[in-house]
């Protein structure tokens, strides 16, 4: 089995093209490291498009497990797949789980997978606050804390 990705110095790619897209054969992708901006990657369009079908595949099972009743099984599984989210509220999880399944076909359908960082970036840190009781007094305190849900804005005319 190949490792998942190798650092390398942006400037290799640059002086050495060839030889740097070759270590491609070895490793899925290139972790081009920059020094004064965000890292970028570099892949074979292949392994692109096949780490896109299993997202794709993923994200459909899922929404079809939860769409089918079979939550279940995915309750279950969760805390083994994001091990924060125990801390989370027992109905907290099919609200979790609801969120993933939406947020994670319509990342799929437009190709964009940050939105599903995003939303388990959001539940992590709920589940921080939900595994410190101090914290979680704090927030939840009135009138300070938490006022409850937020009313939906009128529509524009």
């Amino acid at each position: 089995m190949t490792a998942a990705y190798e650092d390398v110095p942006f400037s290799e790619l640059l002086h050495h093209p060839a030889a740097t897209a070759r270590r491609l054969d070895a490793v899925r992708a290139l972790r081009l490291r920059r020094r004064d901006a965000g890292d970028l990657a570099l892949m074979r369009v292949e392994q692109m498009e096949r780490d896109a079908s299993v997202v794709d595949f993923t994200a459909r099972l899922l929404a079809a497990l939860v769409r089918t009743g079979n939550t279940a099984a995915l309750r279950q599984a969760l805390p083994e797949a994001l091990p924060w989210s125990t801390f989370l509220p027992a109905e907290d999880i099919d609200t979790l789980l609801g969120e993933l399944v939406d947020t994670a076909s319509g990342a799929v359908a437009l190709d964009n997978l940050a939105p599903i960082a995003l939303l388990l970036t959001q539940w992590r840190h709920s589940a921080e606050v939900h595994a410190d009781p101090a914290l979680l007094a704090l927030i939840t305190r009135e009138p300070d804390g938490d006022l409850g849900p937020a009313a939906m804005p009128e529509a524009a005319e």
